[in-house]
């Protein structure tokens, strides 16, 4: 089915909740991309209480922080077209899972700040609606690959 006649199936309001999420996403996104690209040492040393001195971890930290950003304006695009940018939210997805599922490990282990657990919470939220916008794009028949 074409994404002309699976939003011809998706009802008006759902596709502008849709719309909402993927632009609500991406301003998760921005929120920690920004300023951890802006200030590495400082964001690490808010999420994991210790001081990033390491130039080959920063180097690290930094670019997972470039990865988020590009996912924001992954999200961006699903926003404006959620019928048609459907991997873009598998890979999100799964890179949100991924990374809450280590976060969590590291915050079992005493690794990290409080600050983890709004992160996991939101990622884990945000993961929960993306299989939930997937299984109404499979319901209406459109491909999600």
């Amino acid at each position: 089915m074409t994404t002309a006649n699976a939003g011809a199936r998706m009802a008006k309001p759902e596709l502008a909740l849709f719309r909402v999420l993927f632009l609500v996403s991406a301003m998760w996104n921005f929120a920690g991309a920004i300023p951890g690209l802006a200030d590495s040492t400082g964001m690490f040393a808010r999420e994991f209480g210790r001081e990033l001195a390491d130039p080959v971890m920063l180097a690290i930290y930094r670019g997972a922080w470039g990865t988020a950003l590009l996912y924001g304006f992954g999200f961006l695009m699903v926003a404006l077209n959620p019928l048609r940018h459907s991997g873009v939210v598998v890979m999100g997805g799964l890179g949100k899972a991924l990374f809450a599922l280590n976060l969590f490990y590291m915050r079992q282990n005493g690794w990290t700040s409080d600050l983890a657990v709004v992160v996991i919470a939101g990622d884990a939220i945000f993961v929960a609606l993306f299989l939930l916008y997937l299984v109404r794009l499979k319901r209406v028949g459109t491909s999600i690959l």
